[in-house]
């Protein structure tokens, strides 16, 4: 999801007189760190130490239009235009030193934000700093295709430069969305109703006389409490006398009933010998589940706006300022150039989380006011009203044949991923990434077939890995329940089934981590039953290698723990070592979360699970222990890092389950009771 190409310098790269660097992006940190790489990539190329390099990013009007920082593709495709544009400037500093100086461009160099002359009797003694050489900039195109630095003289990529934002976090001094306040500004929240679709039929504005300032803000479907103060409008909010009429939700108990029977035709993704082979034979049969997931960052989505008669300027959290600019510009009546969003980072996202759609009511409230507005949703509200991370469903049969997978076909049903919100809201067509990493990179006959429904029990959007984490789930459980049925080490198994040198050596890295040894993946510890389980996927199908191995607990109650992780990842070139391991740590810990724990739960009213208890997430004396080999490969593109992590981590946790106990856990959270339940089903195969 990249925008439209930058082509000047310019637009990249600014140097004052000085020798500070400003450097432009489109892609945002959403805290993971980006800001410090790009630095580190600007760096190299230009010559000029990181500390002396600012970046700024997601300003529409002055950053590039990068797209939406999404997918892990901020260092992947966002960064290859920046290196380009450092190194056009650094080529064009040198032509112009060489002018300036009377020599040949081949007896110059750079170091440290300077160009030197690199022979002749007074050598040592001439330079020339990059601000006495920039004049007005550098007035020429981005070269298509520029001298880049080789990875062998790289002094700051590839070394683990210490993140620039963390001080400030550390010390509670960081400005994040929440922390944005304007002169005038009046605090808001969102009135909402009782039932999911229910309307505002009546609203008694007497309700809320006492407290002094507020106002009603009611446009369309939004209702809303304004006021001078935060705390006094939230309990305004919370007193408003609202008559609601309808709305209601469908039986939760039936949703991947109503899931396959909304799918519309399916969409055959990958058409493999496999169908022939299916219909006469079929060693192996499973379904596997998926729920409704919260983004559930640790801080709800806030925004401010201040609407103008003549334009408007929003600071929110989005990870795609353009477009949504695109999106108020539309809302409010303007051109796309008079509305100017401003990314300030927020508290954690994972992908389209509610921030948008907060600074979009934030942009009606102010405009409806006059004002200048503070909107910030209450934890409850982000729980119960953000938009999903899909529930989806599988079904997989496959044969093996003389310890060979000769067949496997993978049905995958999934509502859309992305979503266009606004005036013109629908889900956007197709697969809309419900099929990413439906196929596997094993070498097998696959066909693989995806059913789209057109809409989900809830409101979805996209939550990290898309529809990759049920995906790889599901694949990953099936390939160790064929090596069962084989009768094959899980290790030995996908190893007979690739050919991809990296994705074998990924494998063997994160095996090596615990001393995989085959037949011994299962052992007691006084009453906990323990195991290990192995998992692995290319993201995406052309992203980074990651594969996993967890070392999982059973306790006799069912309870599902998971002592340690061992990943090992290969996105290419590293450019920041100590940023790629913190992303691999989180995503392990986020992804064992979301296996065993998340589930989102709703009545036929609205979503029930509406706080930390209702909708648990991972506490720290839960958490794995997480150890991570990183292959470095200077000399490949850089991959995305924020991601991949996360779809391996599901599947080894079941696959360790199955190793300790037999018992096959194909449905996500792996609670207590689903354990429960699944031990009965195999109690109930073993008497059959």
């Amino acid at each position: 999801m990249n925008g439209t190409p930058e082509l000047l310098v310019d637009r990249w790269i600014a140097i004052d007189r000085d020798g500070g660097v400003r450097v432009l992006v489109g892609k945002v940190d959403l805290g993971t760190g980006i800001r410090t790489a790009f630095a580190q990539i600007v760096a190299d190329e230009l010559d000029v130490p990181p500390e002396r390099i600012t970046v700024v990013e997601g300003r529409t009007g002055i950053t590039p239009d990068q797209g939406s920082t999404v997918g892990s593709q901020s260092l992947q495709s966002g960064a290859p235009p920046l290196r380009a544009a450092a190194a056009t400037a650094r080529a064009v500093l040198l032509r112009r030193a060489a002018q300036r100086l009377g020599v040949t461009v081949d007896r110059l160099d750079t170091r440290d934000g300077a160009v030197i002359l690199i022979d002749g009797p007074h050598a040592a003694a001439t330079s020339l700093s990059y601000g006495e050489l920039v004049g007005d900039g550098f007035g020429c195109e981005v070269d298509a295709l520029p001298a880049l630095r080789a990875p062998s003289a790289y002094r700051w990529v590839g070394h683990s430069t210490p993140r620039v934002d963390l001080p400030a976090k550390a010390h509670g001094t960081f400005t994040y969305v929440q922390d944005v306040a304007v002169p005038g500004m009046l605090h808001v929240r969102i009135v909402r109703p009782p039932a999911v679709g229910a309307h505002c039929a009546d609203v008694d504005a007497a309700s809320i006389q006492r407290f002094a300032g507020t106002r009603i803000v009611h446009e369309g479907e939004l209702l809303a409490v304004a006021g001078p103060e935060q705390w006094s409008t939230a309990e305004a909010a919370r007193a408003l006398a609202v008559q609601w009429t309808g709305g209601g939700l469908p039986d939760e108990r039936d949703t991947f009933d109503r899931l396959r029977d909304a799918a519309g035709d399916p969409v055959v993704t990958r058409a493999g010998a496999a169908i022939e082979v299916l219909a006469t034979d079929a060693t192996c049969e499973a379904d596997y589940r998926w729920p409704f997931q919260s983004h559930a960052s640790l801080g709800p989505p806030c925004a401010v706006a201040d609407v103008r008669k003549d334009g408007a300027t929003i600071w929110c959290s989005s990870q795609g300022v353009y477009a949504l600019r695109a999106r108020l510009a539309a809302q409010l009546g303007f051109d796309d150039d008079a509305v100017r969003v401003v990314y300030v980072e927020g508290s954690g996202c994972f992908g389209d989380n509610g921030s948008d759609d907060a600074a979009a009511q934030a942009a009606t409230i102010s405009r409806s006011v006059g004002a200048p507005v503070r909107l910030q949703w209450s934890a409850a509200e982000q729980l119960g009203w953000d938009p999903k991370g899909p529930a989806m469903c599988s079904e997989l049969r496959g044969v093996v044949r003389e310890g060979r997978i000769v067949a496997w076909e993978h049905d995958v049903w999934t509502p859309p991923h992305l979503h266009l919100r606004g005036a013109g809201a629908r889900a956007l067509g197709g697969a809309v990434a419900g099929d990413r990493n439906a196929a596997v990179d094993y070498d097998v006959p696959q066909r693989v077939v995806v059913h789209v429904a057109p809409h989900a029990d809830l409101e979805t959007s996209a939550f990290r890995s898309l529809g990759a984490a049920h995906n790889v789930f599901a694949n990953e459980s099936f390939v160790d329940e064929l090596a069962h049925v084989a009768g094959a080490d899980p290790l030995a198994f996908r190893l007979d089934h690739l050919s991809d040198a990296r994705a074998r050596d990924v494998l063997e890295r994160a095996a090596d981590l615990v001393a995989w040894r085959a037949g011994e993946h299962a052992w007691t510890y006084g009453a906990l039953r323990c195991g290990l389980g192995i998992a692995f996927a290319r993201y995406n199908g052309h992203g980074a290698y990651v594969a996993a191995v967890a070392t999982c607990t059973i306790a006799e109650d069912g309870a599902v723990g998971v002592r340690e992780l061992a990943i090992a990842h290969d996105c290419g070139l590293v450019v920041n070592p100590d940023g790629l391991r913190n992303q691999i740590e989180g995503n392990a810990i986020q992804a064992t979360s979301r296996a065993l724990l998340e589930e989102v739960r709703f009545d036929r009213e609205r979503v029930t699970s509406t706080d930390w208890s209702a909708y648990p997430i991972l506490r720290f004396p839960a958490a794995p222990a997480v150890r991570i080999a990183v292959i470095d490969r200077p000399d490949q593109p850089a991959l995305g890092a924020g991601e991949p992590t996360t779809i391996v981590v599901a599947p080894a946790i079941a696959n360790a389950v199955f190793a300790a106990t037999g018992v096959r856990l194909r449905r996500v959270p792996f609670t207590k009771a689903r354990f429960v339940d699944a031990l009965a089903l195999f109690a109930e195969g073993i008497r059959r």
